[in-house]
């Protein structure tokens, strides 16, 4: 069975870490704060809505 490299596959990690050089590159540092920002949204979201049901 050849190497991953000889046969051009990658590992999820390795494509992985390049879609997040890439995107780093494309849309930089403040688009990473806003995603983080939209996540940590959600959660408190979640967390009331959960705390309203019982």
């Amino acid at each position: 069975m050849a190497r991953r490299e000889e046969r051009g596959e990658m590992t999820v990690r390795e494509a992985g870490r390049k879609g997040g050089e890439t995107t780093k590159k494309t849309h930089g540092h403040d688009f990473y704060v806003q995603i983080g920002h939209k996540g940590g949204q959600k959660v408190r979201d979640l967390i009331n809505r959960g705390k309203q049901q019982d």
